[in-house]
């Protein structure tokens, strides 16, 4: 299945995507009222179960809201991508490098990306999101795939001098509008195995990035396995795998986008992700 959050009329709901057009479930189901508390396993295939009996609304009606608009973490992987690592001269480590994006950062698909006043460096960084479907601590790598719900598209964009400002990158990960996250979620028996899946950025149509999920450093159980280590994963939450060589900032000359461009996220069977930037 492909699930999306959105707006209509000014309500917020979640649905089932379907070609053009979308199930209402918040509405067909108001006991379930957001994606996040729709996560589970049984919950989902109610859904499914129900959505003949939903009304039917065209993608273009709506507003597109991030797949998870409230998470309560979004916990982003560094440098987790052979050809970036090489790029920003980083050396080799046994460890995930971890950051963490504020869910209020996000944006979703067709929403625009607001350019900040206080930065020339606007940098894109296409990504795996990971949806968590249900609570996970300690998590052994071979049990991971259990705890995931789906997988989306994310541009982690960088304002690239605040992020260089220290050895910490928060503040330039957290600008309002520079998480775009969408269009949907793609559940895992739709979406396969994902390592010869291609994933790529297009700033105004020409490709930037291009890699392969496989190439990732620290797969996906990897991750599940070391986050669940030290913290508590619920239901919404998300893991971002990191984003592949060719981001704007490592370029000669460099590239950063700019008022009137438009910035694609594309991964092979989960979707496409498109914003301006305003």
């Amino acid at each position: 299945m492909k699930l999306a959050s959105f707006e209509l009329d000014g309500r917020q709901s979640w649905g089932i995507v379907d070609d053009a057009h979308i199930h209402d479930m918040g509405a067909a189901m108001p006991g379930i009222p957001s994606l996040k508390q729709a996560l589970d396993e049984d919950r989902l295939k109610s859904a499914s179960d129900a959505r003949a009996s939903a009304p039917i609304v065209q993608l273009d009606a709506i507003t597109f809201l991030p797949v998870i608009p409230d998470p309560a973490k979004v916990i982003c992987c560094g440098l987790n991508y052979h050809e970036h690592r090489i790029e920003s001269d980083n050396p080799e480590i046994g460890y995930p490098t971890l950051f963490v994006r504020f869910g209020d950062s996000q944006t979703g698909h067709q929403c625009p990306i607001e350019y900040p006043q206080q930065t020339t460096k606007l940098d894109y960084e296409a990504e795996l999101a990971v949806i968590i479907g249900r609570p996970a601590r300690h998590v052994a790598r071979e049990d991971a795939w259990d705890y995931v719900a789906g997988y989306s598209c994310y541009n982690d964009v960088s304002v690239r001098d605040w992020q260089k400002h220290t050895t910490q990158m928060t503040p330039g990960k957290n600008f309002p509008t520079t998480g775009p996250f969408g269009p949907w979620m793609v559940t895992p028996d739709e979406a396969g195995d994902l390592a010869g899946l291609s994933i790529e950025s297009r700033l105004n149509g020409e490709v930037m990035q291009k890699a392969y999920l496989g190439d990732m450093i620290f797969d996906i159980p990897h991750l599940i396995e070391y986050i669940s280590t030290f913290t508590m994963l619920s239901p919404g939450d998300v893991i971002l795998t990191g984003t592949p060589g060719g981001v704007g900032l490592r370029r000669d000359p460099q590239i950063f986008m700019k008022p009137g461009d438009r910035v694609e996220v594309e991964i092979e069977k989960i979707g496409l992700l498109s914003n301006p930037i305003i």
